[in-house]
């Protein structure tokens, strides 16, 4: 017998809805970002990546996908805080099985510390 799959949500569900004081934040953002960076280009642009991912996975999320030290280091070229800028979750969190079996354990800190081994982190599905 096999599972029934799941229904996949439409674009508008698995996407935040940003207000125009948000997407004017973002842009502000990444302009100062862009006007200020010295570096390897390659870091801008997966802190810019980031960015962009923010308000659609949260910051659980990118914490998950992303060690601490790489969290520092794009928060300090963005000049942001990430849990300052983004929700904890967003409308596509649950699309990442990693996400759920984190939100399941009783200390989401020691699983993204790598006490706590999860399979495929960084995979998203549909």
């Amino acid at each position: 017998m096999t599972t029934p799959k799941k229904p996949r949500k439409s674009k508008e569900e698995v996407l935040a809805k940003l207000s125009a004081l948000q997407r004017r934040q973002l842009e502000e953002i990444e302009a100062n970002a862009i006007a200020d960076f010295e570096g390897v280009l390659d870091e801008l642009e997966s802190a810019l990546g980031m960015l962009h991912l923010g308000h659609h996975f949260g910051w659980k999320v990118l914490y998950l996908i992303h060690s601490k030290r790489t969290i520092r280091k794009y928060e300090r070229i963005l000049g942001i805080k990430i849990r300052d800028v983004f929700d904890e979750t967003g409308p596509s969190s649950h699309r990442l099985p990693s996400f759920n079996i984190v939100e399941k354990l009783s200390n989401f800190w020691k699983a993204i510390g790598g006490e706590i081994s999860i399979k495929n982190r960084r995979e998203v599905s549909r």
